[in-house]
């Protein structure tokens, strides 16, 4: 599980599938009201006080997003609390502390983001004889984010563990849309940005 800060009032978390095991939950189950999912949030809320100071009391905005094969990305928002509860009432309410607006989406799309140019190139050398052709590279926030349509190969095919594996070793999963990359990024590559790495800076 990993935590990182984007405004005072925002934080992403990002969960690996392996994250969701340990604690019993399978993928589908992160759409469902269940005690599990419950006590996985509640966990990510108290790892997110201790790392950040992110006090997640009153109204939340979540937005979960399912990543191909990487896992998923929770996007934590604070809203504006009235202000207007007593102290009883906010002891009556310590259970229920958490007052989620939940967002789910899953997206098709592999993304991955590298910070430095040298590790998107080293990838790129890697992964070239699995995937020859296909793939976006944008700039954005002073990384490279590439991305790839959805792969006809299934996701237990060892060869898309493979490619998963490799873009893991580079490059970190992120959850930032087409749509984002598109408006406030940079397209560096529109096609097959694999091979072009490959072809020129050989």
């Amino acid at each position: 599980m990993k935590i990182e800060r984007l405004s005072p009032d925002k934080i992403r978390i990002f969960l690996t599938f392996d994250d969701l095991t340990e604690r019993g939950i399978q993928k589908e189950d992160m759409w469902r009201e269940i005690p599990k999912v419950h006590e996985l949030f509640s966990e990510m809320m108290e790892q997110a006080y201790s790392e950040l100071g992110f006090d997640a009391t009153g109204p939340l905005a979540v937005e979960v997003f399912a990543l191909p094969a990487q896992g998923m990305v929770v996007i934590v928002t604070k809203g504006k609390s009235d202000g207007t509860r007593s102290n009883d009432e906010a002891d009556d309410e310590e259970e229920e502390v958490y007052e989620m607006e939940v967002t789910l989406e899953h997206s098709e799309l592999i993304s991955y983001a590298f910070h430095e140019f040298e590790d998107l190139l080293r990838m790129s050398k890697v992964i070239l004889p699995i995937v020859d052709n296909g793939g976006t590279l944008f700039s954005y926030q002073n990384k490279w984010i590439l991305q790839l349509e959805p792969l006809d190969i299934d996701e237990k095919d060892s060869r898309y563990q493979a490619i998963i594996a490799v873009l893991s070793e580079f490059g970190e999963a992120t959850s930032v849309t087409r749509a984002v990359l598109e408006e406030y990024g940079k397209t560096v590559i529109s096609e097959n940005a694999i091979h072009v790495l490959c072809e020129h800076f050989k």
